[in-house]
């Protein structure tokens, strides 16, 4: 995963163009702010889906996405648009990261939505918006004629997606979240579930928690890839190897590696060599 912020396109691309030459490296990430999170606050950031149709028109096989989405900054029946036109320029290597969004009462994120002019809901609000929105993206993305869509949060008539995503039946979902809420969204609707790091044992909990969820629902727990967002240490990179472990221990085998930037010359190479190669 490559941040967006603080850094140059050119410096991305460098980095995605390496690791679309790595057979070790199966799939490459950014994030999705509209203001940097992390560093100078009035540094660069870029803005996540533009920059990802752009790189995904410079790769081949890496798959790829946004770790992930906020359903807060787009409506879902643009969101659907955005996501299959990248998937078609990619060639159906698309995997769809979608989120509740930042909780508005993190500091940095009512910045951000303050400076965009974006709508400040509460958190119960941003997580039914989610559910909604990703019964929306699905079936615009599968449904054949317009449909009508009335909800408590989202309202369409006449919604339709042409062209459809490559992928069939569309592209997989990943939904990203630690919240108890979240993860009763993607017992429902994620093919994965992404949580950004953290405390090894809440990382089991979470799992777990999601497991019940999902039996609740009657759904194989066993259908949903575990998927982790862990930093990388390019000083301690034992420390890295050692987070793997655990995490793939613990039954998370979708290991997304979170680089800072600015990124070492062969940075791509190197997180094979020293990360991935020796923690297989």
């Amino acid at each position: 995963m490559t941040a967006p912020m603080q850094v140059g396109y050119h410096d991305v691309l460098r980095v995605w163009r390496d690791a679309d030459t790595i057979p070790e490296i199966e799939h490459a990430w950014l994030f999705d702010h509209l203001m940097p999170i992390g560093g100078d606050p009035g540094g660069p950031v870029h803005e996540g889906w533009t920059l990802l149709s752009a790189l995904a028109a410079q790769t081949r096989r890496l798959r790829l996405g946004l770790l992930v989405t906020s359903n807060r900054f787009r409506p879902p029946a643009m969101l659907a648009r955005i996501a299959a036109t990248v998937d078609i320029v990619s060639g159906g290597r698309l995997d769809f990261g979608i989120g509740a969004g930042s909780r508005p009462g993190h500091p940095l994120a009512r910045r951000e939505y303050a400076a965009h002019g974006l709508p400040f809901h509460d958190f119960a609000h941003s997580v039914g918006s989610l559910a909604e929105a990703c019964t929306v993206i699905r079936r615009l993305w599968t449904e054949p004629e317009p449909f009508d869509f009335h909800g408590t949060y989202h309202d369409l008539t006449g919604a339709f997606c042409n062209p459809k995503p490559v992928q069939s039946p569309h592209p997989p979902v990943l939904v990203g979240g630690r919240s108890s809420a979240t993860l009763r969204v993607a017992a429902e609707h994620a093919d994965l579930w992404n949580v950004p790091g953290g405390d090894i044992e809440d990382m089991i909990g979470r799992s777990a928690l999601l497991d019940g969820y999902c039996a609740e629902i009657g759904r194989d727990p066993a259908s949903i890839t575990r998927s982790v967002h862990l930093p990388v240490s390019y000083d301690r990179p034992g420390m890295t190897r050692d987070a793997i472990g655990e995490a793939v221990g613990a039954g998370f085998r979708h290991i997304v590696l979170g680089l800072s930037a600015p990124y070492p010359v062969d940075v791509a190479q190197w997180v094979a060599d020293e990360l991935i190669v020796t923690s297989a």
